[in-house]
């Protein structure tokens, strides 16, 4: 089964938590000082916000799988699309440890797709001023630098 994940920067993790708890109707499932997950089941979504000093706003978006086999489903998938595919295994990030891969979508925006093998105590194995979260530097782009449309 694959679930859609979608990981926001926020400026303030307490004064966001309410906003979404109230959105969804339940708890966050994950709750630290820098980072906050709801693992939703209606609609089925992993919804994450952190505060780590990225740009406030859509960080990645992406598709969390529960099996390996799974990933490596996702893997061919994205080995089909033109541009880097970037592998990452036993990975920290997120208070998780994670087999994933990094694509960037035609307008820029990193996408992951990941399977989560533990949780682990620290949210990855930098310090929390150290960026935002866990995307990849070449994968790695601020939201707001893509070009505007004038849709609304």
């Amino acid at each position: 089964m694959k679930r859609m994940h979608i990981h926001v920067a926020v400026e303030n993790i307490p004064s966001s938590i309410p906003f979404y708890t109230k959105m969804f109707g339940v708890d966050p499932t994950i709750l630290k000082s820098d980072y906050a997950k709801w693992q939703l089941e209606d609609p089925k979504v992993n919804f994450a916000i952190s505060a780590r000093g990225a740009a406030v706003g859509i960080n990645h978006l992406g598709i969390q799988v529960d099996e390996s086999s799974e990933l490596g489903e996702m893997k061919s998938r994205l080995d089909q699309i033109q541009g880097e595919v970037i592998e990452e295994v036993g990975t920290a990030c997120c208070y998780s440890e994670s087999d994933k891969y990094w694509v960037n979508d035609p307008a820029g925006i990193p996408w992951e797709t990941f399977h989560t093998l533990n949780s682990i105590p620290v949210f990855n194995n930098q310090p929390p001023e150290s960026n935002a979260c866990c995307v990849p530097a070449p994968v790695a782009i601020s939201i707001n630098s893509i070009k505007k449309s004038s849709c609304k």
